[in-house]
């Protein structure tokens, strides 16, 4: 089963501009901790032809469609073609993929939005990887920090894999659709392609290509 949370069968990784990061890398968590200084080593070698630099240590694409009223904090990256909406607020730490959506009232910190990836209503995303094409829907949050505060685990079946991280949110793989108003727990991985059901609450490992309907009911998806 861990097979299934290594970077290569959750995200593929040319389908970001943050790919470097996970080079040599086994799972994607492990970049966590590092998104913040990957953007600062990352966003000074942009092409000024396609990214300009605002404020302090923001980058942001020519063709990207900013709100007047959204709020971003450095450091961050924001793709080619990205629109951030009404009201958005990038809390720093975030790079955001090639034509994502970023939403009314929608919260990032520390993030690796891939490209095409949507969040795009009252979304909470913290922690986390969103992987190519993957979808939020609206209320959708990525809960980050345990109750207890003690780090967090992977759990795969009867495994638990430490993290040692204290925050972390989910792992979303590529073209995986979230329903609205659920909530993914601290460390919980969702498969690729796979589809949770609306007002779900999601703990741990859900397999790609599966339709999570509840606690205990997860079946597979038929192509």
């Amino acid at each position: 089963m861990i097979d299934g949370v290594r970077i290569t069968n959750l995200l593929d990784i040319h389908n970001t501009i943050a790919e470097g990061i996970f080079v040599n890398r086994e799972y994607p968590w492990e970049v966590l901790p590092d998104i913040r200084s990957f953007i600062l080593s990352l966003g000074p070698t942009l092409r000024e032809s396609l990214f300009e630099k605002r404020g302090e240590d923001i980058w942001i694409a020519k063709s990207a469609k900013i709100y007047p009223s959204a709020s971003i904090e450095g450091p961050c990256i924001i793709d080619e073609n990205a629109e951030i909406r009404h009201c958005a607020f990038i809390r720093g730490s975030a790079i955001v993929g090639k034509g994502a959506v970023v939403g009314n009232s929608t919260e990032l910190k520390n993030v690796i939005l891939f490209d095409g990836v949507q969040v795009p209503h009252y979304n909470y995303v913290g922690d986390s990887i969103l992987g190519y094409k993957a979808h939020l829907g609206a209320g959708a949050i990525t809960s980050n920090v345990k109750s207890d505060k003690k780090p967090t685990t992977v759990r795969l079946g009867a495994q638990q894999v430490e993290t040692g991280m204290k925050k972390f949110g989910a792992i979303i793989g590529d073209h995986a659709e979230i329903g609205c108003n659920s909530v993914l727990n601290p460390a919980s991985i969702i498969g690729r392609r796979t589809i949770i059901y609306p007002l779900s609450m999601v703990r741990g490992y859900v397999p790609a290509d599966t339709i999570y309907k509840k606690v205990g009911e997860v079946v597979e998806r038929h192509k």
